[in-house]
């Protein structure tokens, strides 16, 4: 009986056991301790990796971190910018070193109004406004910004422990706004610049030998073993840079264009003068300018250089162009005659000359005729004598619809047409210049080609050596040099028949003006305004200089190329010839007794 009692209490054991574990507190508890477990476990591995981490990065692969603890201290000597030469040596830009000053609260040593009292005479600052300043609770205290050289070293001399200076680099331009556009600005601050500041970056920046040292956190040089100590105290500075511009004729060009946009109240002008044997530009002047000293103050479309990146229609001066592009064609020769209709209807759109009142109907006229009157209807035929392909073949080898490569920021493709899209109104508008829009960096390079013998040369605003030349200067032929002599003697004659501005005593000019309709901005049709222009190379016998001149929306008077474009360009031809010395061209007709 007791052993069958012992069993029955053994199995109620069994069952009460079985039910507690079975009940939720107990299951619970279950789940806890076992996902504290997981837990447990997950930190071990935590712990493990870790501490084989720290083996491998302290122990295993120190020297890594060395080294990057090497560069954290590595440093540069403050470093100024090349200066920017005209080709004559005169210094258009340059660096000018200036200091800010700080003041550091946990290095005093002495009182803030002992400070202000030292301080006050040398920084030019009352006293009572250092002192202030000095009693700011923070940490680094800017006391002064952008103090000279001579300042600097009066603050050094005190060698006092609280007081800091910064040396920072101003870019400066000695000359004021002379070249603006050329130049362009630089802001250190921001790292940001335009014109030749811009596109020089790499050589105005570049060290030969640039000196590198470590450095304690305060920015004192460590000085070792390695360390150069000459090189240390020496400045560095990256390599100056000379342009092709001329300072004398680029003055000229800036006070002759300033003189006629605002006698005429007009929007703007450009003068560019070049050299069309080796593409320097000599001159490249745009008004209204700005001072790159205080570029800040100007808004963004006068710092632009439009003369690059503005396109319009050319007018006449593009007559020259179809002309050539006829000529090298076969399709015109020297002596070709055209029959001027005096006007001639395209479609439903007539066309007429712009002197169709006095001139209604000239007849059979001669290529130096179309020059010297402007023949729209002669312009348009010849124009007409090409097939649509064979005349944008022309205009394309001319560097219609293609950047010069000058070397200045933000030049514009300009515009032209797809031959495919050109209809008959568009090959007649493109003979007189109106079927396209073109840069004035364009004209001025399509134009030098017939100046030298029918090869075009990349414009250029920097000299270059002979290395750089070959990777940055490409001569492309554009007409056989038969072509380019006949057209420059048929503008010759033109000029010499007549009664122009651009006509000068001394020397044969091959020229021709321009004037065209400004159109809507955003919009369709053409405003009241208009760009006047002209273009033209001399001496004729060995062209040397090239100038184009365009002012934009000139008012009052006569508004034509000749009467607005063309003074500016005799001054400024006259003026470059006698600052080049450029020896005469045109034999003096005797005078009868």
């Amino acid at each position: 009986m007791s052993e069958y009692k012992y069993k029955y209490e053994e199995t109620e054991s069994r069952r009460r056991k079985k039910v507690k574990e079975n009940s939720p507190a107990q299951r619970r508890m279950t789940m806890f301790q076992s996902r504290l477990s997981i837990v447990f476990i997950c930190v071990l591995i935590f712990t493990a990796i870790l501490i084989g981490y720290l083996f491998l990065i302290q122990v295993m692969d120190v020297r890594h971190y060395r080294a990057k603890a090497s560069i954290q201290r590595a440093g540069k000597l403050f470093t100024m910018r090349g200066d920017i030469f005209d080709r004559n040596g005169i210094k258009l830009a340059t660096d000018k070193i200036y200091s800010d000053v700080y003041a550091h609260r946990k290095d005093f040593v002495h009182e803030p109004e002992e400070l202000a009292k030292i301080l006050s005479p040398i920084l030019k600052i009352p006293k009572d406004k250092l002192y202030k300043k000095l009693t700011l609770e923070i940490p680094v205290i800017t006391l002064a910004k952008d103090v000279d050289r001579n300042t600097a070293k009066e603050i050094s001399k005190l060698q006092l422990r609280e007081i800091s200076l910064g040396k920072k680099n101003i870019r400066v331009y000695p000359q004021g706004t002379l070249a603006a556009h050329v130049l362009g600005y630089y802001n250190a601050d921001a790292d940001m610049a335009n014109g030749v500041e811009y596109t020089a970056k790499d050589k105005l920046e570049h060290v030969e030998n640039p000196f590198s040292f470590k450095r304690t956190p305060d920015g004192n040089i460590i000085y070792d073993f390695s360390t150069d100590a000459v090189a240390a105290a020496s400045k560095q500075k990256g390599e100056n840079v000379t342009l092709t511009i001329n300072a004398a004729i680029q003055h000229v060009c800036e006070k002759e264009l300033e003189k006629m946009v605002v006698e005429k109240d007009a929007l703007r002008g450009t003068v560019i003068v070049m050299n069309p044997k080796n593409g320097e530009i000599l001159a490249l002047a745009a008004y209204p300018t700005f001072d790159p000293n205080h570029y800040k103050t100007y808004k963004q479309n006068q710092l632009r250089n439009w003369m690059l990146t503005d396109v319009f229609p050319p007018g006449s001066t593009f007559k020259i162009i179809t002309v050539a592009s006829a000529m090298e064609l076969g399709k015109i020769n020297r002596y070709t005659k055209i029959n001027d209709t005096g006007k001639m209807m395209v479609g439903r759109k007539e066309v007429k000359n712009y002197d169709y009142r006095t001139h209604p109907n000239p007849g059979m006229i001669s290529l130096v005729y179309l020059f010297e009157h402007s023949s729209n209807i002669a312009s348009a035929k010849i124009a007409l004598m090409m097939s649509r392909d064979e005349f944008h073949d022309m205009l394309t080898k001319f560097g219609y619809g293609s950047r010069t490569g000058i070397d200045l920021p933000g030049e514009s493709v300009g515009i032209l047409a797809p031959a495919k899209r050109w209809d008959e109104s568009r090959r007649v508008t493109m003979g007189y210049g109106y079927g396209t829009s073109v840069t004035a960096i364009q004209m001025v390079s399509a134009v030098s080609a017939l100046a030298n013998k029918g090869v075009k040369v990349t414009p250029h605003v920097i000299k270059y050596n002979d290395e750089e030349k070959a990777a940055r200067i490409f001569e492309t032929p554009v007409v056989s040099p038969e072509t380019a002599k006949t057209v420059t003697d048929l503008l010759v004659e033109s000029v010499n028949n007549g009664k122009s501005n651009i006509k000068l005593e001394k020397y044969n000019v091959a020229a021709k003006t321009g004037t065209s309709s400004k159109s809507v901005e955003n919009g369709v049709g053409y405003t009241n305004f208009s760009y006047t222009s002209t273009i033209g190379y001399f001496p004729a016998a060995d062209p040397q200089v090239l100038i184009y001149v365009m002012v934009d929306s000139p008012r009052g008077g006569a508004i034509w190329g000749n009467t607005v474009a063309a003074p500016v360009w005799r001054e400024v031809a006259l003026q470059t010839a006698r600052i080049l010395n450029l020896k005469p061209d045109k034999v003096p007709v005797a005078k009868k007794e």
